[in-house]
């Protein structure tokens, strides 16, 4: 009996989706291996200011968080410049190379040619605000890369995979070279020296990505692709009413920016440095074994979001989403219990207790990779969904409102966390690995780690309860905008589309 061949999306949903192939899709998402070299070079930055530039340690981190705050005025401007060029030789490359290549230039002239050079911290700061344009630029265009390159339901979770891969292995693979390899070299002290050699080597490999995430966008880089649904002969301009008009009359992304915003907090919480003290230093009694687990966890939480990828595909991003989601949820509270219940010190010292406590931790991470996988093919979705609400075609913009309320929500991590070991005496000092445990530092460690995740989560269900763009609901925007293109198309000029 011959075996009936698999449905594709296509023809399964009725739809002519536009589909990748996967080598473009893995080279694509390189710019993002790119812009991590990059955040791998920023951590070093304050080492930068203090030993090339002479700025103060604490005048050094009110610089890096003030620029922050351009960092989030620049990104709508860019994007609506990105959003409204027509070109006909590449618009994402364009926007992709001439990014990296003032970005590049940026850090050359800081960490290269700047450097130990009397120029102080004027020339600093004005360098840096040029570096965090072309990071912008390169960025939102690299960010755009994956909507463009498929709307097939079943392919778009594979770019976040991709994505995540580059992000989790490049600044690991980089950060070990600079330590292992540079660091060394210079006495083990990060000197002008050591940061210049750091720097020339890290801009060199990121070329070789960046040239690989323009081959993989080659193919699709064409005017036809960022058209809007508009009337050609109507204005498509694109202005901050647009980006008004999405946050206040987008509903799904409305709903998005909630879920992200809310999990966001609790990420970058986590991640402080001070939380990890706590908990791995302070509670566990081995402060190193928070970085091996982190590493530990990598391979299993690319095996996650592949096999998250493909539950998304089936099923869509918000059912994906929301049933991560609740396993991250009852997870996160099994393991609060877990420690609430179990002398924290001793779990190391009990081959059992160390087992049970890792393996929820792990199936924690890696659940929560499923989330990001569908957070990202969420983005894509709702790039459709205000194609066909307004006729615009506004991945830029899309990508740039979202990245303005998440570098808001990042910026108040640091704050928050500090604010909160403030509240249990660490007023005056900072946290040790080897101060002794107490109930106000497990109760706030576990109020930090899990119990702030798991009100984000909760906020991410109820703001799903009224997200429409499920796998049916893409699929009739899907057809709408697929039955307007070629009504346009019989109407209009070929290639008169804006």
């Amino acid at each position: 009996m011959a075996r009936i061949p698999k449905q594709t999306a296509s023809e399964a949903d009725g739809v002519q989706y536009r589909r990748a192939r996967t080598w473009e899709i893995a080279f694509s998402q390189m710019n993002n291996g790119s812009a991590m070299i990059f955040y791998v070079l920023v951590g070093l930055m304050s080492y930068l200011q203090n030993a090339g530039y002479g700025i103060a340690v604490a005048v050094a981190g009110v610089i890096l968080t003030v620029t922050r705050v351009f960092d989030g005025i620049v990104d709508p401007l860019i994007a609506m410049v990105i959003d409204r060029t027509t070109v006909t030789f590449g618009k994402l490359r364009l926007f992709m190379l001439g990014g990296w290549l003032i970005r590049s230039l940026a850090i050359l002239l800081l960490f290269v040619w700047g450097s130990d050079a009397g120029l102080g911290v004027v020339f600093f700061i004005a360098v840096y605000i040029v570096y965090i344009v072309g990071s912008s630029m390169n960025d939102i265009a690299g960010q755009m890369s994956g909507p463009v390159l498929t709307n097939d339901p079943r392919q778009r979770p594979t770019v976040q995979v991709w994505a995540t891969v580059y992000a989790y292995f490049v600044p690991a693979i980089f950060t070990i070279v600079s330590t292992v390899v540079f660091l060394p070299r210079h006495g083990n002290e990060f000197t002008v020296g050591m940061l210049r050699e750091t720097a020339i080597t890290y801009v060199v490999c990121s070329l070789a990505f960046q040239l690989l995430a323009c081959v993989g966008v080659s193919r699709i880089d064409k005017p036809e692709n960022f058209a809007h649904l508009a009337d050609a002969r109507a204005e498509a301009d694109v202005s901050l009413r647009d980006m008004w008009h999405l946050l206040t009359k987008n509903g799904p992304f409305q709903r998005y920016l909630i879920s992200g915003a809310s999990d966001k907090l609790a990420q970058v919480v986590k991640s402080q440095a001070v939380i990890s003290t706590l908990l791995w230093g302070i509670l566990l009694g081995n402060m190193q074994l928070g970085t091996t687990l982190s590493l530990v966890a990598i391979l299993p939480g690319i095996v996650f979001a592949i096999l998250g990828a493909r539950f998304t595909g089936r099923r869509g991003s918000k059912a994906a989403t929301v049933t991560w989601t609740w396993i991250c949820l009852i997870l996160a509270a099994i393991l609060t219990v877990f420690c609430l219940v179990v002398d924290t010190r001793a779990i190391l010292g009990s081959v059992a207790l160390a087992i049970a406590f890792f393996l929820l931790y792990l199936l924690m991470n890696g659940a929560s990779m499923v989330v990001t996988v569908a957070n990202g093919a969420m983005r894509a979705d709702i790039i459709d969904y205000e194609l066909d609400r307004s006729g615009k075609y506004l991945p830029a913009t899309v990508t740039a409102t979202y990245n303005i309320v998440d570098q808001i929500i990042s910026s108040l991590g640091s704050t928050l966390a500090l604010g909160a070991v403030a509240l249990i005496g660490f007023t005056t000092v900072m946290p040790q690995p080897t101060d002794a445990p107490s109930t106000p530092i497990l109760l706030m460690t576990l109020f930090l780690f899990f119990g702030l995740p798991i009100l984000g989560w909760v906020c991410t269900l109820i703001a799903m309860r009224g997200y429409r763009l499920d796998r049916e609901g893409m699929i009739e925007v899907q057809k709408r905008v697929a039955e307007r293109k070629a009504a346009l198309a019989e109407t209009e000029p070929a290639g008169s589309l804006s």
